[in-house]
């Protein structure tokens, strides 16, 4: 049984505080651009902060869920539970350069040289010519993006093969109102004219990823009660 299409009050809630986020932004860098930049999405900002809550969050549900399921499911769903969680705590870190600026860290020569912001993280390199920013955190994160909600949902609901490696792995499917917020996300940020705005797809792009997973349309798969036992049927 699928998970009802009411949605709960935490959903609403972060609904209404991702677009009041994404449409106060849209505002604000249309009416003063600088204030936009020097203030709402300056880094270390409320926007950029607010954006490492969300990742947090998955990556303390993750463990969670490999703690209070482990012995439901096999190593596959462990195995992808702790890449979530290694990813969301990765790109947690980035966000604020690993607390290079909290602590007062001062960065290596190295990271001098190769990152556009002289700072201690990967997203900002340069290898080449080419910005890794631009290269993996853009171009093929959007292509993953898209795979992720446009193709993947379509296919979990049409073809019970995906249905059950899907379900096996553990993998969260979004809802159709997820997709559709994501998707208004992405076009909003087409409307904000400064390089900021990916302060804002940033912030946005966690909570809604967030919402996926506390809130997925096979959340069936993450509940105890109703988990099915793959740890001795499916290795």
């Amino acid at each position: 049984m699928l998970r009802p299409t009411l949605l709960s009050l935490f959903e609403i809630l972060f609904l209404i505080f991702t677009a009041t986020l994404v449409a106060s932004g849209v505002i604000i860098a249309n009416i003063n651009t600088g204030w936009f930049e020097d203030v709402y999405a300056v880094e270390d900002g409320f926007v950029e902060n607010w954006t490492l809550v969300p990742l947090l969050i998955a990556c303390g549900y993750a463990l969670y869920k490999i703690y209070t399921l482990g012995s439901y499911r096999n190593w596959r769903f462990k195995l992808l539970m702790v890449l979530i969680a290694l990813f969301s705590f990765f790109v947690a870190g980035e966000e604020i350069s690993w607390g290079q600026r909290i602590f007062q860290i001062e960065s290596s020569d190295f990271f001098k040289q190769h990152n556009t912001q002289a700072e201690t993280n990967l997203h900002n390199m340069v290898i080449g010519d080419k910005k890794v920013n631009k290269v993996v955190f853009s171009q093929l994160l959007t292509v993953g993006v898209a795979a992720y909600l446009l193709i993947l949902p379509l296919l979990y609901r049409k073809h019970a093969t995906t249905r059950h490696y899907v379900d096996l792995y553990g993998l969260p499917i979004a809802q159709n109102y997820q997709i559709v917020a994501c998707i208004a996300l992405f076009a909003s940020i087409s409307l904000i004219p400064s390089g900021k705005n990916a302060e804002i797809l940033e912030a946005g792009i966690a909570t809604l990823f967030l919402l996926i997973f506390l809130f997925p349309f096979n959340a069936r798969t993450f509940q105890q009660t109703n988990a099915v036992d793959y740890s001795n049927h499916h290795g």
